[in-house]
């Protein structure tokens, strides 16, 4: 190896990177697809969601936080790795309440598409069935928090590219909480509009224009013919027309 050679070997590939880039960026730019939900290109990444955790050179790490470095050897696709991010998946689902077959994202949800790309059958753990509060004070856009993963990617779209900072997390553990900056709480009454980028980067049902539940029916969604893995994540200004980014 010398000073320009910028490769890693990820699942046994070698893998061309640039200096600076993430373990994500570098598998993405080379078409390689590493399960993520609160990574988005645009945003500074959290790791938060741990979908995205690989094993580089024998060690747990999230790709989308760690620089790749030359002679890197990283796995991804490997039934261990698969297996815990599977339990991840199991519990976001039971600690909101995602009931695919009626809700309004179906087939264009990045949660849903996940927990068929990791093979999850069940929810293997009991459902918390919980009850937060619904707010429906907007006039173009529905926010059901039993919905909200806490990704965050609303709260970073809305602060760093629509400059407003409608959103954010509040409370600890399981009692953290989307929340809106306003007086009253409400998300009607804030300068929030549905033509904002924040208004469709939800990657699940919990963000959601009203009057618009199903303009592409069930059956012809983005992902119900497609692994999440070979199309991608929607991208914020297609998601109402069904595309990928």
């Amino acid at each position: 190896m010398n000073g320009n050679d910028f490769t890693f070997v990820l699942d046994g590939e070698n893998i061309r990177f640039e200096p600076g880039q993430t373990i994500m960026e570098a598998a993405s730019q080379a078409g390689a697809y590493i399960p993520h939900l609160c990574y988005h290109p645009e945003y500074r990444p959290r790791g938060s969601c741990k979908l995205c955790t690989v094993k580089i050179n024998g060690h747990f790490g999230t790709a989308c936080t760690l620089p790749v470095q030359p002679g890197m050897q990283v796995e991804n696709d490997t039934d261990e790795l698969n297996l815990m991010r599977r339990r991840v998946v199991q519990m976001l689902f039971i600690e909101g309440n995602h009931y695919c077959p009626f809700c309004e994202k179906s087939g264009n949800c990045q949660l849903q598409a996940l927990a068929y790309h990791v093979g999850m059958q069940d929810s293997h753990f009991p459902h918390f069935f919980s009850l937060r509060q619904i707010d429906a004070s907007h006039p173009e856009m529905l926010l059901d928090r039993d919905r909200c993963i806490q990704c965050e990617l609303c709260v970073r779209a809305s602060r760093e590219t629509d400059k407003k900072s409608i959103f954010g997390l509040a409370g600890r553990s399981t009692s953290t909480n989307l929340v809106i900056n306003s007086e009253s709480g409400l998300l009607g009454d804030t300068d929030f509009s549905i033509h904002d980028f924040a208004a469709h980067i939800c990657p699940t049902g919990a963000l959601i224009p009203k009057r618009e539940g199903y303009p592409i029916p069930i059956g012809e969604r983005l992902y119900d013919h497609q692994d999440i893995s070979a199309v991608g994540h929607l991208h914020p200004n297609a998601a109402q027309r069904g595309e990928s980014k």
